[in-house]
């Protein structure tokens, strides 16, 4: 039989318990004093998601808001004229460009007043209903430089659809004009075949959007 074996496993086990208890004396020191030892510092950068609302989108050229001192586009500072057109389901659609003419920035935002009227003058009488607003772009506000472009869509229906005891077709060959906000109508020429009566509005415009 050998004698050493259990006396050399007593002696391996209390050196391994105070090599422990020593161990977690020494955690313990370290832990509770901060004397010499170096002070680390770790910044961490969070990214907001794109859903975050602290998240601002980039401004949309030609959208954004107002810089201070660029006013409302007036009456005088635009050049107003009917564009590009396409037809669809019995109603024509046309392009009305409002550019500025002026020499500075200035805005527009919403919603022109059209009608069609006898004269390019203010002493023409309007014929038939204006143009009724149809909410198919929401109005922004949109800054236009010298020589920039906003466009707002028209559409006109075709008089014949309409019956003539109700319609009473003519032909008109003037769009008057108001931009948004004012009070002064610009004229464009423009000829078509409307409803001289106001129970068959034959025409509606929705807000200017950027571009031409």
């Amino acid at each position: 039989m050998n004698l050493w074996a259990p006396a050399a496993r007593r002696l391996l086990a209390a050196a391994a318990l105070g090599s422990a208890a020593a161990l977690a004396a020494g955690c313990g020191s370290s832990s509770s004093s901060g004397a010499g030892s170096p002070q680390h510092t770790v910044t961490v950068t969070v990214t907001p998601s794109s859903g975050s609302g602290g998240t601002t989108a980039p401004s949309t050229p030609g959208t954004s808001p107002t810089a201070p001192g660029v006013a409302e586009c007036a009456t005088s500072d635009l050049s107003v004229r009917v564009g590009a057109s396409n037809g669809a389901a019995g109603t024509i659609y046309y392009s009305l460009d409002f550019t500025n003419a002026s020499s500075s920035s200035c805005f527009v935002e919403g919603y022109p007043g059209v009608s069609l009227v006898t004269a390019g003058s203010g002493s023409g009488s309007q014929i038939g209903a204006d143009a009724k607003r149809v909410p198919v772009v929401t109005p922004k506000q949109i800054v236009l430089a010298p020589g920039q472009t906003a466009n707002a869509q028209l559409g006109v229906a075709v008089a014949q659809n309409f019956p003539t005891s109700s319609c009473h077709p003519v032909t008109a060959h003037w769009l008057k004009v108001f931009p948004p906000d004012q009070t002064v109508a610009a004229y464009a020429p423009f000829t078509t075949q409307t409803c001289a009566s106001t129970s068959e509005p034959t025409m509606h415009i929705a807000a200017l959007t950027a571009g031409a």
